[in-house]
């Protein structure tokens, strides 16, 4: 039979604050505020002592939430306004018994309404506010007014009135509509959770939502599907796009400010068998554009890179498929060797961050406006340094390999599997070999690797047999680095990413290999034995670290 004493009872027992103090502490506390918070306001505690309190009382557990992966089967046993209201989430079950983590376990009435509400023995464990409160953002913040908003829908439903067109609702003004609800909670979800992309998908019998983080897709929830043309309408409408229009392919730009941050969603539309399909890429303002340093290139590649950037013409090319942080790189760059003393002009589809002291230009495909033509308008202005957003055609990839011949350092981008495979490219566009040989001065080829997460990162010996140990190369057992798996991580066992590089400099013996239009493999292979890391070696390297995993880099990186 357990023994109801309060937090305060409980310190006071302890000599740990006054009888006094303690009713001074009542006497100042609101209704709503835990009695903890008053006391820590008031210095008559610290969070140690309450927690020494707690855990020596019944032999109450702690728990560390960021260690903990919390099964979303176990959450749903307790309902989130209760959750809420008694400052409690579920952790584990263990037969007929419920382990909740509190921020205060002796809280005897929460721990009854508890057990009332889901019909289970309570056992109640120690866990700290600010971990209990970043808990409540992650799990139930955008799910509770999106489910909310569809349980409107479902009444709406149960009426035969067919949803949205039937009500009539007013979805471009209306900031109460249940899809106007759902859509800015997935929207905020996905800007807390730094997702890079939100994907609106039609299935037969619902419509599925997925989040990419850290390059991964990550299905978030499945909407119903009366609700999916609503969603798509809603969407439309604030990117501006003609909502009548169901049978093509449209783009458009969301604009929003969120916890006082500005962010771009670029729109995209498909239609599909089963209805349109929505793809929202985000572009959060407030990132500051990264300095070279901070890109994760080696300390010798990034001496060869800055070297390299700091020549006066040239063409220096960055390779890498859709999503490998090419763009990023180049305003890197940019911001490397911008000065008041150089005409900085740049053409981009579209122009994803504003770089201060720039000139920057956005493709416009209706207007006119194309990569060829902005190049050719460019090369009127005076410019020192240019950059291409992508090179995409012959007469793009010619005009800016004639621009960096004639006093201009060109920057661009170009879809190859490594470095070596941009110098055939190019002249499979159409520019003539020579031209290449003399206009190139370096390829730089990247990916995008998630890195370890920090919280939860373990070492392990990597069996000799393995497919890692043969993609590495090795005869023997190493120790690497992985995640558990944790609440920080959304039990993945990645935080953040970083990018693996090669860069390939355009020397004499490139030049001529260039001119003889060897194959990229010759390229490579030469350009090895002038001392250039891989992308699969530069990878390796990084895992040996325990900055990434092997598992990644073979991802990303298996192309020999």
């Amino acid at each position: 039979m357990r023994v109801k004493k309060e937090l305060g009872e409980l310190l006071v027992e302890w000599g740990i604050i006054s009888e006094s103090q303690l009713q001074n502490a009542l006497s100042r506390k609101r209704p709503s505020e835990p009695l903890e918070q008053v006391l820590i306001k008031l210095n008559y505690v610290n969070k140690q002592d309450i927690i020494n309190v707690l855990k020596s009382h019944q032999d109450i557990p702690q728990v560390k939430l960021s260690e903990k992966f919390l099964d979303e089967r176990i959450l749903k046993l307790l309902p989130v306004n209760i959750a809420e209201r008694c400052r409690a989430i579920p952790v584990g079950l263990d037969k007929n018994t419920l382990i909740v983590a509190m921020s205060d376990p002796l809280d005897w009435a929460a721990i009854d309404e508890i057990s009332l509400a889901t019909g289970y023995e309570v056992k109640p464990t120690i866990v700290k506010e600010e971990e209990l409160k970043k808990l409540f953002q992650q799990y139930y913040s955008f799910k509770e007014p999106a489910n909310g908003a569809l349980k409107e829908l479902e009444i709406n439903a149960a009426v035969d009135q067919p949803v949205f067109q039937e009500l009539k609702i007013d979805l471009s003004a209306n900031t109460d509509a249940p899809i106007v609800k759902i859509v800015n909670s997935i929207i905020h979800q996905a800007v807390y959770l730094k997702a890079s992309d939100i994907h609106f998908e039609p299935l037969e019998d619902a419509m599925r939502v997925r989040f990419r983080i850290d390059g991964i897709l990550k299905e978030i929830m499945t909407l119903p599907k009366v609700s999916s043309q609503a969603i798509v309408s809603r969407l439309k409408i604030m990117a501006n796009m003609d909502i009548a229009e169901k049978r093509l392919p449209q783009d458009g730009r969301i604009q929003l400010t969120i916890n006082n941050t500005e962010i771009d969603l670029r729109c995209s539309s498909i239609p599909t068998i089963l209805g349109e399909k929505i793809a929202l890429r985000i572009l959060d303002k407030s990132n500051a554009i990264l300095s070279l340093d901070k890109l994760g290139l080696t300390p010798e590649v990034l001496t060869q890179y800055k070297k390299l950037v700091s020549i006066a013409y040239g063409m220096i090319l960055l390779t890498g498929p859709a999503g490998s942080g090419k763009t990023t790189t180049l305003y890197a760059t940019l911001k490397e060797i911008d000065s008041i003393t150089k005409n900085i002009v740049t053409i981009e589809d579209p122009v994803e961050y504003l770089l201060p002291g720039i000139n920057q230009i956005g493709v416009n495909q209706k207007a006119g406006l194309t990569f060829a033509s902005g190049l050719k308008s460019i090369l009127r202005q005076d410019p020192d340094i240019i950059l291409v957003g992508e090179i995409r055609d012959p007469e793009t990839a010619n005009i800016a390999v004639r621009a960096a011949t004639t006093g201009h350092l060109v920057l661009s981008t170009l879809h190859t599997n490594d470095a070596a495979g941009a110098l055939p490219r190019l002249i499979h566009m159409g520019v003539e070999n020579y031209l290449v040989a003399s206009a190139l001065a370096g390829v730089v080829a990247q990916r995008l690797v998630r890195k370890i997460c920090p919280y939860c990162k373990e070492e392990y010996l990597l069996p000799v047999d393995s497919s890692q140990a043969m993609f590495m190369r090795l005869n023997k057992e190493v120790v690497l680095f992985r995640g558990r798996g944790c609440t920080k991580c959304d039990n993945t066992g990645y935080l953040g990413r970083m990018a693996i590089h090669e860069l390939l400099p355009v020397t004499g013996r490139i030049r001529k290999l260039i001119m003889e239009k060897a194959s990229s493999e010759r390229i490579k292979q030469a350009a090895i034995a002038e001392g250039m890391i891989s992308l699969k070696d530069d990878g390796i390297i990084k895992a040996l670290k325990g900055l990434t995993t092997i598992d990644e880099v073979m991802r990303v990186a298996n192309i020999d």
